[in-house]
């Protein structure tokens, strides 16, 4: 393999991506393993990583399927540990479990305080609970890459979804932070920025006049459907990310431009 390739290659890498049973989040493991890493499905619905855990092994991957919700700090303590089990270590974490598909949209003076510390216990406890968990073995190894998903709707406060875009802003800021305090030990944490897109979870959650309107205001004029973040995503598990860390790659077609 050429010097530039092997910068990007991702064969035998360990990666647990939460939420990857589901949505964007089971592209992302779909996509990982046929890369050649190790991929493991940590998603709240056993069946659904299941499902794609076997799915991959049929194709002949590597992948492991984990039942987690990432909000209980035992649920992400074993994900951790059956991951070196299965595996001897971990590479790479992708922070992707959230809610968002299943929220109404409506005034914030309408969110229910319950289902405002739902949100944040999901999209910002569990995100510190998954780092958290991964730690010791990173720190052990003396590398590791963590991938953070935000979302460019943070960027220019989408309305009737505060909890959610104020949940996504939070990542930016633990995702700098957090990589000022990891960067001596060799392990790199960024984020990604996604545009609204065409998961098969949000298709069946929104109304379809509004996924038409997705594509105003990008510069490449279309909807945005998975595989879009998938390079990104494998970018920044790789080596050729080696000396970037607390930074956030927006990807969204060039609606925003940071």
């Amino acid at each position: 393999m050429k010097v530039e390739a092997a910068r990007f290659d991702l064969a035998g890498r360990v990666i647990i991506v939460t939420g990857g049973g589901t949505g964007i989040g089971k592209v992302y493991s779909q996509r990982l393993a046929q890369a050649g890493a190790r991929v493991v499905i940590a998603d709240l619905k056993a069946e659904d990583a299941i499902r794609i855990a076997e799915e991959l092994q049929s194709a002949g991957g590597e992948a492991i399927a984990l039942e987690t919700d990432i909000s209980q700090q035992d649920s992400t303590a074993h994900m951790a540990e059956a991951a070196v089990k299965a595996y001897g270590r971990i590479d790479g974490l992708v922070n992707n479990a959230g809610l968002m598909s299943q929220l109404a949209r409506r005034p914030w003076y309408q969110i229910p305080v319950a289902e405002w510390d739902r949100v944040m216990a999901v999209n910002l406890r569990g995100m510190f609970l998954s780092c958290l968990a991964v730690y010791p073995q990173m720190k052990k190894q003396g590398s590791g890459s963590i991938v953070n998903i935000s979302s460019s709707s943070a960027l220019d406060g989408t309305p009737y979804r505060l909890h959610y875009r104020t949940s996504k802003a939070g990542v930016i800021g633990f995702t700098r932070t957090l990589a000022r305090e990891l960067g001596a030990e060799n392990i790199r944490v960024n984020a990604l920025s996604p545009g609204m897109t065409l998961s098969d979870t949000q298709v069946a959650s929104s109304d379809p006049a509004y996924l038409q309107k997705s594509a105003e205001g990008r510069s490449i004029p279309r909807p945005q459907v998975p595989d879009d973040l998938v390079g990104a995503v494998m970018f920044l598990l790789s080596d050729a990310s080696a000396f970037m860390t607390g930074q956030m790659l927006n990807v969204d077609g060039g609606k925003h431009m940071l």
